[in-house]
């Protein structure tokens, strides 16, 4: 029997636990798997035969869940091992060292590798893994050329990825968002209103991204290295570009011989075809769902009902043949090509271990009904000129907990309307966008959440490095956001909210310049 906790404080206890011990251990899966320990326990009344078989059960369920194969899980994960294939066979082709060899004569300094990072992970923004992994790939041979850490490229991966993501309607995130908004507007009588239209109304709402994104550019474009992230800028300019001491990070192909045949197309070309195969597999089967539901056919609908990640990894497919045919067409040798691959799948493992645990304390943070207890918080006497602050706040504090954007959107947005119905209905595409900012905020802070331990993956980036260089940054954004919503709260006034960001983020650049000139 599984013991409800969504009324009690004790259902914060096991992500609490783990994330803290993540942070001052550094041990990510020993952290990861005491948060998972406890919270068996707590579900099974400290039964030990309990805590057991519901343990047996959760990992099972991982891999092969009512009765059929969990293809989501699998897909990703065999996504994963692809990529790290196709991101091998890419440096023992050659391919690697002939980009950034042509990157250097027009790539002529830190900052233009920085910049070229950001605009790439702006422009691929189908996907936030998709985007973090194969960004990562493109970018590694330049930013470790000039010298930049491996935690700034993660940095610039995960603030790029998921910002984007979620401001852009045909992305996977987008999709997903105006499906919930949809389906909540309807119940509340809005059937009239444009899904779309509404999901780009709320854009210059997400004050979060919008100006994580802005921050990120004067970061990138100043060196406004500051805490943690100056250290690791220091090491690498001395030639450590990640914490030596720790061993390979994930996603590192090490040990890899490299052909002098290499050319730059065989690194563009297969990341051209997987970005287009997987945008072709997304839209094939979204459509294949509209079809099956008899409706008719739109881009933006088969982005609502597309399946993923199996677009992910039959893309990934489909860029890995690409990626072997032309090192073949290079003249690459068999026996190096079967070295990348082996190492290239090695390299994901340390990551696709992290994602399982992190997947599995999810499903036992799920169970315990963190995300409804978090919630119940805003039902409280709060003044409704504060409640899209608040729901900022606790939008966050439920996507740092239990490691998932998309589970704090599930969760959150549809408590956010009915609140707005219940006070004053104008205020409802406010309140939806805190939710929103504020699930991006927890996701990009928390150690457990699978888009961070991802962008430190295609970062080659150990993982609490990531998260420790990285939060500096996001809690300006978030004191910023925060305040720009209570402004909006009681101006009603989006235009009020974004010059008080905007006066504040000025501000907050001002004072980063000076601190990292000291």
């Amino acid at each position: 029997m599984i013991i409800s906790y969504a009324d009690s404080a004790l259902s914060v206890l096991p992500p609490l636990v783990a994330i803290t011990l993540a942070i001052l251990t550094r041990k990510v899966l020993l952290s990861l798997g005491v948060g998972i320990l406890l919270g068996a326990l707590l579900l099974t009344d400290f039964s030990m035969i309990g805590s057991g078989e519901y343990l047996a059960n959760t990992v099972s369920q991982l891999v092969w869940k009512d009765a059929a194969l969990n293809s989501w899980n699998v897909y990703i994960l065999g996504f994963l091992i692809v990529l790290g294939m196709i991101t091998a066979l890419i440096t023992v082709s050659g391919s690697a060292r002939a980009f950034a060899d042509w990157a250097k004569l027009r790539i002529r300094n830190k900052r233009d590798a920085k910049l070229m990072t950001m605009f790439l992970g702006c422009v691929v923004f189908i996907d936030d893994y998709f985007n973090s992994l194969v960004v990562g790939s493109i970018s590694r041979p330049i930013t470790d050329r000039y010298h930049i850490s491996r935690a700034k490229l993660a940095y610039i991966l995960d603030s790029t990825a998921a910002p984007i993501c979620v401001i852009s309607p045909v992305s996977s995130w987008g999709a997903y968002i105006i499906a919930l908004i949809g389906g909540i507007l309807t119940a509340h009588g809005f059937a009239d209103a444009g899904h779309l239209s509404v999901f780009v109304q709320m854009i210059p709402m997400n004050f979060y991204a919008v100006f994580s994104l802005l921050l990120l550019l004067c970061v990138a474009a100043f060196t406004l290295d500051v805490g943690p992230m100056r250290q690791h800028e220091l090491n690498a300019l001395r030639g450590h570009l990640f914490d030596e001491t720790k061993g390979q990070p994930p996603g590192a192909a090490t040990d890899l011989p490299e052909a002098d045949t290499g050319k730059v197309i065989g690194l563009f070309l297969p990341i051209a075809i997987l970005v287009f195969a997987t945008v072709y597999f997304m839209v094939s089967s979204g459509a294949d769902a509209l079809a099956a539901s008899e409706l008719p056919f739109s881009v933006l609908g088969a982005f609502e009902n597309t399946d993923v990640s199996s677009s992910l990894f039959f893309g990934s497919l489909v860029g890995f043949i690409a990626t072997v045919a032309l090192a073949i067409q290079q003249k690459v040798e068999w026996s190096m090509l079967v070295k990348g691959m082996i190492v290239g799948a090695r390299s994901m493992l340390p990551a696709i271990y992290i994602l399982l645990f992190a997947w599995t304390i999810a499903s036992v943070i799920g169970q315990l009904e963190t995300g409804k207890y978090m919630a119940s918080l805003a039902t409280d006497n709060i003044p409704f000129a504060l409640l899209p602050a608040v729901l900022f706040l606790l939008a966050g504090v439920t996507a740092f907990s239990t490691g998932t954007s998309w589970g704090t959107f599930g969760i959150m947005l549809p408590i956010a309307a009915d609140m707005a119905m219940g006070s004053d209905s104008t205020m409802m595409l406010p309140m939806l966008a805190a939710v929103l900012s504020g699930a991006v905020f927890g996701d990009h802070c928390s150690p457990i959440s699978d888009t961070t331990i991802l962008s430190s993956t295609g970062a080659s980036c150990h993982h609490i490095d990531h998260v420790v260089t990285q939060l500096p940054y996001a809690l300006i954004t978030a004191f910023i956001s925060l305040v720009g919503y209570t402004v909006l709260g009681f101006t009603g006034s989006l235009v009020a909210g974004l010059v008080c960001c905007s006066v504040l983020f000025v501000i907050s650049i001002v004072i980063l310049h000076f601190w990292a000139k000291k």
